[in-house]
């Protein structure tokens, strides 16, 4: 049925924004930091072939729980390693907190035309998914277990030795 095609197109679309966004701004952080890793692997886009991980994308859109291509951060280029890891990883989040104020102002806009205007149901249904999305990926990545970005702001706060002995799983 073609309204189904055009849901799940939007259902998609939207985590691929929601994605693109939180990875983006992962970079960004890192590159105002003093990190230019991600600039120079390409990464400091809106482009999301540049962050999207197809499976992930496609867990996303189905299942409501996926993934994207990490951006590549290299803490050795911060003044204070640990909090600047810390403060890249709040970013990616806080992105999404961003992303879901703005979607829900514009929803708010289309809700409010959509009785005059038929065909403004599809943006609704995209800001709609996006704000969901975007909320859903800000507060679960912010669950303080590794790799997600939760475990990186808990990293910055506890004492080195443990820190030390964590960040050797980290990667796993």
């Amino acid at each position: 049925e073609l309204d189904n095609l055009w849901i799940m197109l939007i259902t998609v679309s939207s985590a691929v924004l929601c994605i693109t966004f939180h990875e983006t701004c992962h970079g960004l952080m890192a590159y105002a930091l003093g990190d230019d890793t991600a600039k120079r692997a390409g990464r400091l886009s809106l482009n999301p072939l540049k962050h999207v991980d197809l499976f992930g994308l496609i867990m996303l859109a189905v299942a409501k729980f996926g993934w994207a291509k990490p951006v590549p951060i290299n803490m050795r280029r911060f003044r204070n390693p640990k909090l600047g890891m810390a403060v890249c990883a709040l970013a990616g989040p806080l992105g999404n907190v961003v992303l879901c104020a703005v979607c829900s102002v514009l929803y708010g806009i289309c809700r409010y035309y959509s009785y005059e205007f038929s065909w403004l149901y599809y943006p609704e249904l995209f800001l709609w998914d996006t704000i969901i999305l975007s909320a859903g990926l800000a507060v679960f990545n912010l669950i303080p277990v590794p790799p997600l970005d939760g475990s990186k702001i808990l990293f910055a706060v506890i004492p080195n030795r443990w820190y030390l002995k964590l960040m050797r799983y980290e990667r796993y």
